[in-house]
């Protein structure tokens, strides 16, 4: 049966169906076509992940994202990143790179940062004088720092298949986020100088760093509101998201100012569609990692692994070069969902934290997303700077070597990835 889902689901892939519809066509048809199980079963789990509760936080963390990015407050966050590192060589590249830390922890999604970003800042790098290619591929990596710090949309579903605390993830997370944001700024900087790009000239110095970081601050302080709500025990998940949108609106209407009903109508119509396609892909997994689970897959694949390799740390090197590979092809929430159930059981023969694979993990998928040749982020920033995917590649390599250094940290250092 895993046979033949497989060569389907390559097969719907390749004559461009949408993964969400793929997977369960792909899933449905093995089922029917060898006739193992009763098709029941295929409308039981496919409905089965929408019983679950803490993945109700991953709509009102989109809609919280939404409408804090939306209106004013994307020009305020790039505002206090540009004040603060702007008058650095290369400062336009280090703005671009602070302001996907400053949006990561609004939005969760590093398409959402890519976008957004990408439409403010590629274009003033390019009138300041930075390559366009360039201007592309710093948006494209940067914008993987959303995936790491809360509230990560993949570190949920990763959560959702694993039984691992979000909290816990949500704080393992911030030290490679971190590491990562500084490590790509670092590596601005070495361009800057070497390639004699400009700095930002901004009036006002200190002045204007306070100023700036005083308008921005309700934003920058949803992150660590949801790192205090969750480590302390005093909400749940799903209870922090729906404060994160209550949060969010009393932040617009009141403090900016700038939210009216046809913008609300309008963030709650993108979040339901966005939501949408992440709900029809769980739903999908859900299935397929029945079909896996019948077969047991995992399991095989686990003693395979143990048999061969033998040494824990070969083991973590196979996973890591498999999850490279395929966030090459598999958009970043549906490679979580159907490689989480196999190297869950993976990492518990070999004795590795489930805390450290998701972090783990995530990262590995999202440097697929600024990796051809099916990269979104790199694409969208393609897109926007009107550069070739294969110019914008080229301009990848000092942030390939930052993403997998940091990869190699996290992935065999366990200290990188602090929880309680």
């Amino acid at each position: 049966m895993t046979v033949l889902l497989i060569i389907l689901f390559a097969a719907f892939m390749l004559v461009g169906m949408p993964i969400g519809y793929a997977l369960v066509l792909s899933g449905t048809a093995a089922i029917l076509l060898l006739g193992d199980i009763p098709s029941t079963v295929v409308l039981l789990k496919i409905f089965q992940p929408m019983q679950s509760f803490p993945l109700l936080a991953i709509p009102f963390f989109i809609l919280s994202g939404a409408l804090l990015m939306s209106g004013r407050l994307g020009q305020q966050l790039i505002a206090f990143a540009a004040a603060l590192v702007g008058r650095f060589r290369g400062g336009l590249g280090q703005v671009n790179v602070f302001g996907s830390a400053l949006f990561g922890g609004v939005s969760g999604s590093a398409v959402a940062d890519a976008s957004a970003l990408g439409a403010m800042l590629i274009p003033w790098m390019r009138r300041e004088g930075y390559p366009p290619a360039l201007a592309a591929a710093i948006t494209a990596s940067s914008s993987i720092i959303a995936v790491l710090i809360p509230p990560s949309i993949p570190l949920i579903l990763y959560a959702a298949v694993s039984n691992a605390s979000i909290a816990q993830l949500f704080l393992a997370g911030l030290l490679p986020g971190a590491m990562l944001t500084i490590g790509l700024m670092v590596s601005c900087w070495l361009i800057g100088r070497a390639r004699d790009l400009p700095v930002v000239r901004i009036e006002g110095g200190a002045k204007a760093v306070a100023k700036t970081a005083l308008v921005a601050a309700p934003a920058i302080s949803l992150p660590l509101m949801i790192v205090v709500l969750l480590r302390f025990g005093i909400a749940t998940p799903t209870e922090v998201s729906v404060i994160a949108v209550a949060y969010a609106l009393i932040i617009r209407f009141a403090f900016y100012r700038d939210l009216n009903g046809t913008g609300l109508l309008a963030n709650i119509i993108a979040t339901l569609a966005t939501t949408g396609v992440v709900m029809l892909v769980i739903a999908a997994s859900n299935l397929i990692g029945f079909i896996l689970t019948v077969e047991n897959i995992p399991a095989m694949l686990a003693d395979w692994a143990l048999n061969t390799l033998k040494k824990p740390w070969l083991v973590i090197l196979m996973m890591n070069l498999v999850m490279l590979f395929v966030g090459m092809f598999l958009d970043l929430p549906a490679a979580i969902l159907l490689l989480g159930p196999l190297f869950v059981a993976l990492a518990g023969a070999i004795g590795l934290d489930l805390i450290q694979l998701g972090v783990m993990m995530t990262i590995n998928l999202a440097i697929g997303l600024f990796t051809p040749p099916v990269g979104t982020t790199l694409f969208i920033a393609s897109a926007i700077s009107r550069e070739s995917v294969g110019a914008v590649a080229r301009e990848m390599w000092p942030f390939y070597l930052v993403a997998i250094t940091l990869l190699g940290l996290v992935a065999f250092v366990p200290a990188f990835t602090i929880h309680f």
